[in-house]
């Protein structure tokens, strides 16, 4: 078995470990949040239950994509199954939106009504967000070693909107400190808007991303800098060209054209092409990398 094949599989059990753990912290949040809201009635604690249910719903699409992108190319997949990764990511941006137009929408209908809002057992709301801060931060410290390790958008766009919910979460202890200690509930409504509006930044992020991965746009500048550096300096080569890129998912698809000597016999060209192939492998595994050799008329 290849060094990259055990990489690509270390990073797919990696990758499915943080989608495991994304939905049984969401799982958990969910039903922390729904009995701190029946407790408090704060919208806050609305807000940030409605994107934790949303979380959950998006964690169990990601924890599919992830094992769907991960099945091996067939007869109707030639270049595998890694852009489920993107339609989850751009799917997650839309779930994100519409979660954060009805957060939004309840939050100025509250601010603008003519009787404030009351809330009731800040103290219990306030222990159920600390641990909900708590569970949040483990998910996105392993979630972003993950993501690092792996490269996968899938894990980096949950991490994404985990890091997002920290700001609603926080704002909810406070707006029910708030009321309980000054009788202000109108901080909770305010809370629940300004939460709204980060939502809306994530889901703009998450979004662009899957979309450029989607059409197809080419690879980060220093990957394709990275291969053309090694293809330069590979001995057997004396040029190339037509150095294109793609990617999809967590996966990089990589099409080269290097010039040989058309003396050589077939064999020899064959290695210098493959060794070349297994060597931008090692130094960039996510990739998958197709090499056309031409005759050089240097």
């Amino acid at each position: 078995m290849s060094k990259s094949t055990d990489t690509m599989r270390n990073r797919l059990r990696l990758a499915i470990s943080a989608g495991l753990a994304s939905v049984l912290v969401a799982a958990v949040l969910v039903a922390l949040k729904l009995w701190a809201l029946a407790e408090t009635g704060a919208l806050s604690i609305a807000a940030s239950l409605a994107d934790s249910a949303m979380d959950l719903m998006m964690s169990l699409g990601a924890a599919v994509a992830i094992v769907y992108a991960a099945l091996p190319a067939d007869e109707d997949h030639a270049f595998g199954h890694t852009s489920a990764e993107d339609l989850a990511a751009l799917a997650q941006s839309a779930f994100i939106l519409v979660s954060a137009g009805v957060i939004g929408w309840a939050a100025v209908a509250r601010l603008i009504a003519p009787a404030p809002p009351v809330l009731a057992s800040e103290g219990r709301g306030m222990l159920v967000m600390a641990v909900s801060v708590v569970l949040t931060l483990a998910l996105v410290w392993w979630q972003g070693r993950v993501a690092k390790a792996t490269g996968s958008k899938v894990v980096a766009a949950d991490r994404l909107h985990y890091l997002g919910d920290l700001l609603p979460s926080l704002g909810a202890i406070g707006a029910l400190w708030v009321s309980g200690t000054h009788g202000i509930g109108s901080v909770d409504a305010v809370v629940a808007l300004a939460a709204s509006v980060v939502m809306v930044l994530g889901a703009a992020r998450i979004g662009k991303g899957a979309w450029d991965a989607l059409m197809d746009r080419a690879a980060d500048q220093a990957i394709v800098d990275g291969i053309a550096a090694i293809t330069r300096d590979w001995p057997g080569v004396r040029g190339f060209h037509d150095l294109k890129t793609r990617t999809a998912g967590s996966r990089v698809f990589v099409n080269l054209h290097i010039e040989l000597d058309g003396h050589q016999t077939l064999r020899e060209a064959h290695d210098i092409g493959a060794g070349l192939r297994r060597a931008i492998l090692e130094a960039y595994p996510e990739t998958d990398v197709i090499i056309h050799k031409d005759v050089h008329h240097g």
